[in-house]
């Protein structure tokens, strides 16, 4: 027993090399978080239960859908000569986009302002001086 060497149960598993626990995330090659996404499923009373494929996926499209957005919103800071994105910048991005447009139809983006436009009848027409 005073040798030093420890016969309890368990020692010889702390002695090999640690298995890193990758999170699912991970796995599926995603920044957004799988865990939570489950977890929220699971809490929010959508259904009964929940697949383990469900969350993956639905991280995975909302991964994609941030990554077009925030894409196009960079291109519109981009043409405005800025390098921050600012919620007006997600508003050009959004409403100038045919199908983005129709998914995010009926939300308001606050401090998003309008989008430039004026009417064709309201423009000057080049014409001839008026003396």
């Amino acid at each position: 027993m005073g040798d030093g060497s420890s016969n309890m149960p368990g020692a010889e598993r702390r002695s090999k090399t640690r298995v890193k626990t990758n999170s699912r995330s991970i796995r599926a090659q995603l920044q957004f978080p799988v865990g939570r996404i489950h977890r929220l499923l699971r809490n929010g009373n959508y259904a009964e239960r929940v697949g383990a494929g469900a969350p993956v996926y639905l991280a995975a499209v909302l991964e994609y859908l941030t990554a077009e957005i925030l894409e196009l919103a960079g291109n519109a800071a981009h043409d405005n000569r800025k390098t921050r994105i600012v919620p007006h910048h997600l508003q050009l991005a959004i409403r100038n986009d045919e199908e983005l447009n129709k998914l995010l139809g009926g939300v308001t983006i606050a401090q998003g302002g309008v989008l430039p436009n004026i009417q064709a009848v309201l423009l000057r027409k080049n014409t001839q001086s008026y003396h």
